[in-house]
């Protein structure tokens, strides 16, 4: 039997440990009011965390592990946001002002001219205000590590140290499970500007700026032998964030600005250690106002990556497997559909996770696919929850590679 593989890694962020989450939190604020500060102990806690955890993602099936985003501050179980505000400690030329972009006034766009409005200003939450402000709905976003600054002077990267801990700690979790390699994620260009300028004259100049301080990240993570999977949810949910709904042309115009910044910041990075993953955003709300795939595959499939990580198993998207029918994926490239969804409790059935990656392998070849989940587990689902959609994803990826192993001997 001609075996086939079915490699199995997820979108970045894993439940943190009660421990990591209480020291982040005891965690003190530097002088500016949102950089917090590190200490030896926290460092040894971190490193010990990291290494565990790389091992529990080898008993569980995967074999494309991450650091769980461990570095990246997450004070508090439920935390949607620490996937972007750990960018704020590693960037100079930001500082606390009165602004807040979830909080922001609306912003209203215009054809020809469209512009983000606030977060608390996007389409789906305010057709469903209701839902969104009642606790009790399962809308919740929790509580971010550190509050959002604003650009007040020319940004540079400071997180050497930092970025240098966690590649150093998932390196040693590596070498402890026997496992070749893994990934870090780092933020892309079009989703960190999303916080308050008043230093660059123009949102463009801002983007670009991002994406000469976000490249030190993704070269530093390549240098050490590692994949950088690059976070832009932007890129799908920016959409969602124009009030009114601008054409399907204006926005695909507004988005290539952000994937030519980002193709700029990874310029002569190898394609094959560089995973691009977007989302519709993971918070837990009805999403009616997301922007079909089909309207931005296109603007993925232009970033100069060699994988690309995108939501396929939640109810809202999954029916847009069938675009590949149509699409024809670049020779080597990979695709990392989500096959278990950080949207729900209720954990997949092993079978219909190998039905996923069926699905995809049947289109764009076996050779082509990878497992992974529509969005981070951290800071969303409850850790026993995420311990066991990890699980059915490793045990489906197996039932799939058995199955595709049979139909290539069998045509062979």
């Amino acid at each position: 039997m001609t075996p086939v593989h079915i490699p199995t890694s997820h979108a970045g962020s894993l439940p943190r440990t009660p421990e990591l989450i209480a020291a982040n939190a005891a965690r003190t604020y530097a002088g500016d009011g949102f950089t917090l500060e590190r200490t030896p102990e926290f460092e040894a806690l971190l490193s010990a965390a990291v290494v565990d955890l790389v091992q529990r993602q080898k008993n569980l099936g995967i074999t494309i592990p991450g650091d769980g985003e461990y570095g990246k501050a997450m004070s508090n179980a439920v935390d949607y946001g620490a996937w972007w505000t750990y960018s704020f400690q590693r960037t100079f030329g930001l500082e606390l002002t009165e602004f807040n972009p979830i909080t922001a006034d609306p912003v209203r766009s215009e054809p020809g001219r469209i512009r983000l409005t606030s977060f608390a200003d996007r389409r789906d939450w305010t057709r469903f205000a209701a839902a969104y402000a009642d606790p009790e709905s399962g809308i919740q976003l929790g509580r971010n590590a550190t509050a959002f600054p604003t650009a007040t002077g020319p940004i540079s990267y400071s997180g050497h140290g930092a970025l240098a801990a966690d590649i150093a700690n998932l390196k040693a979790g590596l070498a402890a499970a026997d496992l070749p390699t893994g990934f870090i994620t780092a933020l892309s260009p079009g989703s960190a500007s999303r916080i308050g300028n008043e230093y660059y004259a123009s949102e463009e100049e801002f983007i670009w700026a991002w994406a000469d301080v976000l490249r030190e990240e993704y070269k530093a993570i390549v240098d050490a032998g590692l994949t950088v999977q690059i976070d832009d949810p932007s890129v799908a949910e920016n959409w969602d964030q124009i009030n009114p709904e601008p054409s399907v042309g204006d926005y695909q115009r507004f988005t290539q600005i952000r994937i030519e910044a980002l193709n700029h910041a990874l310029r002569g990075l190898p394609e094959e250690q560089v995973r691009f993953h977007v989302c519709w955003g993971s918070w837990h709300g009805p999403h009616t106002t997301d922007i079909a795939f089909a309207d931005i595959v296109d603007l993925v499939l232009g970033v100069n990556a060699g994988s690309y990580s995108f939501e396929a198993a939640n109810v809202r998207h999954e029916h847009e497997w069938t675009i590949w029918q149509d699409k024809q994926l670049p020779d080597g490239k990979v695709l990392v559909p989500g096959v278990v969804s950080h949207a729900t409790n209720v954990v997949e059935h092993p079978e219909l996770v190998a039905q996923r990656i069926e699905r995809f392998a049947s289109l764009v070849g076996p050779e082509s696919v990878a497992a992974g989940t529509d969005c981070g587990l951290g800071g969303r689902l409850h850790p026993d929850i995420a311990v066991a959609k990890l699980e059915a994803l490793g045990r489906g990826a197996e039932i799939a590679a058995d199955r595709l192993s049979r139909r290539v001997s069998a045509t062979s």
